[in-house]
């Protein structure tokens, strides 16, 4: 379970995530819509760890974030302005990040990369969009993560693209994990996401 507990956060004075007091539960698909600037990547941010709070708390089964641990264990996410080694292909990008933490095997690799329908061996410089954000999408879930984060998931792809990412989002629900999405609109969320939520100016409200 990751609960945010009278969370805020503030940059230049100006509020960009107020004082959010929320539980996402384990085995659940959270879709978050609203327009840019209302806090959605903030706030994965902050389930990540990326930002230190202005007040409140972050936990991740009840270990808290900054204080016991300085990032989510199990954490898998795509968010904006990822960066891609360039100059090697798909399997490769994600064996070098694998010896971070050393959980995934090539084998591993291998099928995440197969889910997301990349098997080509090009260079990533010669990617499109498209398949650059197939390949974010393999990085997130390549370890198994307990705790996947997805911003604009479906940026850049096209109607076989999303299906995959679709059937990518039930299947590791139903292998137990934590899963948020964000979106500018609110329909794309309704056919994955068990709660919707929206966000307005820092604020999170359920539906």
């Amino acid at each position: 379970m990751i609960e945010l507990i009278n969370y805020s956060k503030d940059f230049k004075k100006r509020t960009v995530l107020n004082n959010i007091n929320y539980s996402f539960n384990d085995g659940t698909v959270y879709g978050i819509y609203g327009t840019n600037g209302s806090g959605k990547t903030m706030l994965l941010r902050a389930v990540a760890g990326l930002i230190v709070p202005t007040s409140g708390t972050v936990k991740i089964d009840n270990v808290e974030l900054h204080k016991d641990i300085s990032f989510p264990q199990g954490l898998g996410i795509v968010i904006e302005n990822m960066r891609l080694l360039p100059n090697y292909n798909a399997f490769d990008n994600l064996k070098i990040l694998s010896e971070i933490r050393k959980v995934a095997t090539d084998s591993d690799i291998s099928d995440s990369l197969e889910r997301v329908g990349l098997n080509s061996d090009l260079k990533v410089k010669k990617y499109s969009l498209g398949m650059k954000q197939r390949l974010n999408i393999a990085q997130a879930i390549f370890e198994h993560p307990k705790i996947i984060l997805l911003d604009e998931p479906t940026n850049a792809l096209d109607t076989a693209g999303v299906k995959l990412v679709y059937n990518i989002i039930h299947d590791e629900k139903e292998k137990g994990a934590t899963i948020i999405l964000t979106t500018h609109h609110k329909e794309d969320l309704e056919s994955v996401c068990d709660i919707i939520l929206k966000m307005e100016e820092g604020n999170l409200y359920e539906e």
